[in-house]
């Protein structure tokens, strides 16, 4: 939880982010993903600061936990000073106890995002979906949290100004928007309405754009006359193509070349043949792809 200090910026995550997006499709299929087209509501995690403070806790992580359908899983809340934000002790279950940091006792406006991250990690541990390291799995719950829909809390508690500055999450502002987009751009639902933030928002238009890119890229046809020049080149200068490349080519086994290269939606890597126009359509997320190898 950055409180105070300088937050950070830009993209330094990306591509693992891209890995934890591709790993939930894998994990959860397309039908499963599809069911999460909802993000939790505003009103469903609101905090006033006349509620009470732990049955006001208890209901919102109650709301975070039915949206994440996990109908057994309790939440035991309670505020204790640490360094974190908060912190879920992952057991057997079905009961889970998390701590969140005391300083929401006064803040509670975000409450609804804390909550979302830990009980993103109680959701991820019932999936027994993780990756090697303590900071990329940090990295993967906040994704996972923002692309099913309850991730949007941890980008609105960003707020930053000339003397204080507040976000939670191991995201960047503009990774939170990125993720936010592309879940976005997959269900066409529009979260700016709900920010509270105005540094938020911002961030999230600047994730649009970065998201907006992945499906500008060669040899999908919504690219560039830039893009498609370089690619022209490097096909035909196959051995000169730079690793940075968004795309690889490579001969199928009669000698017929091949171009692969992420797909847009859940960076699943997709082959085509090189011959002109070809419509593909990405096995794990079933997005239907127009390519001009």
């Amino acid at each position: 939880m950055a409180n105070g200090g300088p937050v950070e910026h830009g993209y330094p995550h990306l591509e693992t982010v891209r890995a934890a997006i591709t790993a939930l499709y894998k994990r959860l299929s397309y039908d499963t993903v599809q069911t999460f087209s909802a993000s939790v509501a505003p009103a469903d995690v609101a905090f006033c600061d006349t509620d009470d403070l732990h049955l006001g806790a208890q209901r919102v992580a109650r709301e975070i936990v039915r949206h994440f359908r996990l109908p057994d899983a309790r939440l035991i809340v309670g505020f204790r000073e640490m360094t974190h934000a908060a912190d879920v002790e992952l057991a057997a279950g079905p009961e889970y106890f998390v701590e969140l940091n005391d300083r929401f006792r006064t803040h509670r406006r975000d409450i609804g995002a804390a909550l979302a991250h830990e009980v993103t990690h109680v959701y991820l541990h019932r999936l027994d979906l993780a990756f090697p390291t303590t900071a990329e799995n940090e990295i993967l719950t906040d994704t996972v949290a923002t692309y099913l829909g309850a991730g949007w809390l941890l980008l609105d508690a960003y707020r930053e100004d000339g003397v204080s500055s507040q976000k939670l999450g191991y995201l960047t502002p503009e990774e939170f928007g990125y993720v936010l987009a592309k879940r976005s751009l997959f269900f066409g639902e529009d979260p700016s309405v709900w920010f509270t933030s105005a540094q938020a928002y911002t961030a999230y238009t600047r994730g649009l754009d970065r998201a907006r890119q992945d499906g500008r890229q060669p040899p999908l046809t919504a690219a560039g006359w830039a893009g498609r020049r370089r690619y022209a080149h490097d096909r035909r200068h196959v051995s000169g193509v730079p690793p940075t490349a968004p795309y690889a080519f490579t001969p199928d086994p009669a000698g017929r070349l091949r171009v692969s290269f992420p797909c847009p939606t859940c960076h699943q890597r997709i082959r085509v043949p090189v011959r002109g126009r070809v419509r593909a359509r990405c096995a794990l997320c079933r997005t239907v792809l127009e390519c001009d190898t």
